[in-house]
C-alpha cells in the first residue's frame, strides 16, 4: 500500500514540491554560510518525493545551533516551502482519493518549517538509529 500511495504522491505532488527543495537548496548553496541549510534542503526533497513509510524524528545530539539554524531557515526558505505544502494538501484534500495525499502534505509542513536537529527514518524505525 506504501508503494502505491508513494507512486501517486510522486505524479500529483511530490515531484513538484521536490523540485522546490531542490531550488531552495541551489539558492542557498549559493553562499558558503547556506550550505548547511542547502544540505537540510536537498535531504527534505527525498523525504518529499517518497514520504509514505518514513517518518521525521527528533536528533538526540541537536542542540542550541539547530535551533538558531531553524530560525534561520525559516526566515529564508521554510515560510514559502511550508505555504507550498498548505496549499497542496488543501487541494488534494477536495477529492476522496487525495484525503491521504493532502495528510501527507500536512505532515511535511512542520520539517519544512524546522529541518534542522532532525533525521528521516523508515516509520518501523520511530527512534533512529542512534
Amino acid at each position: 500500500m506504501k508503494t502505491l500511495l508513494n507512486l501517486i504522491w510522486l505524479i500529483l505532488s511530490g515531484f513538484w514540491l521536490a523540485i522546490l527543495y531542490f531550488l531552495a537548496g541551489v539558492l542557498l548553496f549559493i553562499t558558503i554560510i547556506g550550505i548547511p541549510f542547502g544540505i537540510a534542503s536537498w535531504r527534505i526533497a527525498g523525504f518529499t518525493l517518497w514520504p509514505f513509510g518514513r517518518t521525521a524524528v527528533p536528533r538526540r545530539d541537536a542542540g542550541a545551533a539547530s535551533c538558531v539554524g531553524n530560525v534561520l531557515w525559516l526566515v529564508l526558505a521554510g515560510w514559502w516551502l511550508a505555504l507550498g505544502h498548505l496549499i497542496t494538501g488543501v487541494a488534494l484534500c477536495l477529492t476522496i482519493i487525495g484525503i491521504p495525499l493532502g495528510l501527507a502534505n500536512f505532515k511535511l509542513i512542520p520539517i519544512s518549517l524546522a529541518p534542522l536537529g532532525h533525521e528521516i527514518v523508515p516509520t518501523d524505525q520511530p527512534f533512529g538509529h542512534r
